[in-house]
């Protein structure tokens, strides 16, 4: 089949995505006609253009949703096309080594940095250059950066990103399709659903969510269902809203040097008491970011807890709470964190809005959770206290698994054997844990199989009416928490795979990720069939 763009959609799609910034909100008439033509121009000229090396990216324009093309001369393009790259998002300097970015901007890599944080220069100014996190802009070259694309996001979170409020009728993202290394998906919002289509590959390695309509590239496909939908459940709108990922350390400079100077700090108010002491909300005052602090109890083991500490720096994942730093010289200890806005997940779930949450969220917050578990199993780590009250939730129901202040590196057959005296909760602990000490990943699978209680039934406390002992005796008996209520049969036979008497027959935590994460799939029915219209599920 030949080339489909024959009404010269990339035109439909550039009006449609025009100057759009993160609320939607468009230029006024007569800025847009200007920019507007400018822009088509562009893109007739250079979309079929083999400028871009990706396969997946064929046009040299390559701009930030509300973006003007920035133009280079041929000998910036031929010296800096291997190190230009594009901003996702605005950057605001934190220190007066930072650049400040604005999302659409270009700029080239001057050092790559395990960190976080690359050393850039200006292409509009040269000689500025600075520091910026490397999670906020993308190789100019890269299908990561066009603002539609959302790399390695799993069907349930691409749901609670399009249903977000500021996304309406058409908002969409392209995704990497799951179990398929090659292939995407193209998920959609329509209404008050989301729906999704598999984009195939021909032999030709030519891309088609139809065989009614084929394209050498996404950027084409894009363009394409941008003007009319040809089976799809709606034409495209404007690309999901992307959220700002939390930075490496605080600035470029405080990721290098663990040691914070504690006068940095301003303590707000106390949101919480941890096992190791009392948790602020603090300021940073260098950047005015707003960050959360644990403290360390007087008299506790200064040595033991920056140890613990430096472990947690090195377990990093979207799942887990951000280690910042540390301030040591003098008691009380500060840990530096990020802050999640709305607290425990064990307080968040007895709030008004956390008892109105649907089952398909409580579903997302436990995948979410089974997500940051899996990171520390790959790692061979283990958690030790997971509970909901350890379990951080900031907007959108982002989760996130938190304090690792009982977390243990695991070696000698992947068991850790508790020290004599060491306090833990009984009714989250696994029996060979409770009884023999004995802490494996697998007694973190038992204790996840009761955080899933906790989401079911909005924050009760496991095994009501019954204290520590006769949680002890009866579970070595093999009693087992009865299913709530309030949960599906589906999720009660998970929480026993959890509560298996042998450890080693409970399930992984990768496993129990994917469970959760395809929850609510039928094989493949999830996906609709475009030749099909009225076929399959969202």
């Amino acid at each position: 089949m030949g080339n489909c763009l024959t009404k010269k959609p990339e035109t439909a799609y550039i009006k449609k995505h025009l100057d759009s910034d993160s609320n939607h909100q468009r230029l006024p008439l007569h800025s847009r006609r200007n920019t507007q033509s400018n822009i088509i121009q562009d893109i007739t000229r250079h979309v079929n253009q083999p400028y871009i090396t990706s396969d997946d990216c064929s046009s040299s324009i390559t701009r930030s949703t509300g973006a003007s093309i920035i133009s280079t001369n041929s000998e910036q393009s031929t010296r800096n096309k291997s190190n230009s790259y594009i901003a996702l998002f605005d950057y605001e300097p934190r220190t007066n080594q930072d650049l400040e970015l604005k999302k659409g901007d270009i700029i080239y890599v001057a050092r790559q940095q395990q960190n976080g944080w690359w050393l850039v220069r200006s292409s509009l100014n040269p000689s500025r250059t600075g520091f910026v996190p490397s999670k906020y802009i993308a190789s100019l070259d890269s299908l990561e950066s066009k603002p539609w694309y959302f790399g390695h996001t799993k069907r349930m979170e691409a749901e609670k990103l399009l249903m977000h409020p500021n996304n309406h009728q058409g908002a969409f993202l392209i995704r990497e399709s799951e179990g398929n290394n090659h292939a995407y998906s193209l998920s959609i919002r329509d209404g008050d659903i989301v729906k999704h289509y598999r984009i195939r590959r021909d032999q030709e390695q030519r891309y088609f969510i139809s065989s009614r309509a084929i394209f050498k590239n996404l950027l084409e496909l894009v363009a394409y269902y941008s003007q009319k939908a040809n089976g799809l459940c709606t034409e495209l709108g404007l690309p999901c809203i992307k959220e700002k990922p939390v930075t490496e350390g605080l600035t470029h400079s405080y990721n290098e040097s663990f040691e914070i100077d504690r006068n940095l700090f301003r303590l707000d108010r106390k949101i919480g008491q941890g096992q190791f002491g009392d948790v602020w909300i603090a300021e940073f005052k260098v950047t005015k970011m707003k960050v959360a602090i644990k403290t360390l109890k007087e008299g506790m083991n200064p040595r033991e807890f920056k140890a613990e500490a430096e472990l947690m720096r090195r377990i990093t994942h979207p799942k887990l709470i951000q280690l910042y730093g540390l301030c040591t010289t003098e008691e009380p200890i500060f840990i530096i964190t990020e802050l999640m806005i709305n607290g425990s997940l064990l307080d968040y779930l007895q709030t008004p809005v956390g008892k109105r949450l649907s089952f398909d969220t409580l579903i997302y917050i436990a995948a979410q959770i089974a997500d940051g578990m899996a990171y520390l199993e790959s790692e061979n780590f283990i958690h030790r206290d997971l509970a909901a009250r350890n379990v951080l939730v900031g907007e959108n129901n982002e989760v996130k698994v938190a304090d690792f202040g009982l977390a243990r590196v695991v070696k000698d057959a992947n068991i850790y054997a508790a020290k004599e005296g060491t306090k833990f909760p009984i009714k989250w602990t696994a029996p060979e844990a409770a009884i023999f000490n004995k802490f494996s990943i697998k007694s973190d699978v038992w204790s996840f199989g009761i955080v899933l209680t906790e989401i079911v039934t909005r924050g009760r406390t496991p095994y009501p009416s019954m204290t520590n002992q006769e949680v002890l005796q009866q579970v070595s008996r093999k009693y087992r928490m009865p299913k709530p209520s309030e949960c599906e049969d589906k999720l009660y036979q998970i929480m026993l795979c959890c509560w298996k008497e042998k450890s080693e027959e409970r399930p992984t935590f990768e496993y129990l990720k994917n469970k959760l994460e395809n929850y609510f799939d039928e094989d493949d029915k999830q996906y609709r069939d475009t030749n099909q219209p009225n076929h399959g599920m969202r």
